[in-house]
């Protein structure tokens, strides 16, 4: 291959030939770069840091494709709960594919407080240029304008 370089500067067009084959080969390496092992390399560290934020009660898919909840972490192993039947199965973590559902989604109670300097959506949504907007009644409430229905029982007599 060198010989190549040697005989391609000799040839023709003198030093140049040879500085834009190497230069040619220097693109090739630096495409290659930014499109392969960069892209892989940040999927390598995301995928550690959802490994290393797995928690008890996550419901996580491993990469054989069993399904189940987390109920015991340990160093660099897990254990998974995957049925009705309580089936215990202990896995690496580094098995883990994906988290499908967190434990704060599941259970409010573990979500982190929220910073009560910011006010309720609801609150911006009633002050509208100093006018207080009627309130919507909220999904499990019924709306109070209905009429209530007469009794029948009355008619049957």
């Amino acid at each position: 291959m060198f010989n190549a370089f040697i005989l391609a500067e000799g040839s023709t067009g003198g030093g140049y030939t040879t500085w834009i084959t190497m230069g040619i080969f220097a693109l090739i390496i630096v495409a290659f770069y930014f499109l392969a092992i960069r892209p892989q390399k940040k999927q390598e560290r995301e995928a550690n840091e959802m490994r290393n934020a797995l928690q008890v009660g996550d419901e996580i898919t491993t990469i054989g494709g069993v399904i189940g909840e987390i109920v015991s972490i340990k160093d660099e192993t897990i254990t998974i709960e995957t049925s009705r039947d309580r089936t215990k199965i202990r896995f690496l973590r580094s098995a883990v594919r994906s988290v499908d559902v967190r434990a704060e989604d599941k259970n409010p109670a573990l979500k982190k407080a929220a910073p009560a300097a910011a006010p309720a959506p609801e609150a911006k949504a009633k002050k509208k240029k100093g006018k207080i907007a009627p309130e919507t009644p909220k999904a499990d409430e019924k709306p109070t304008n209905e009429e209530p229905k007469a009794e029948e029982s009355s008619e049957n007599n």
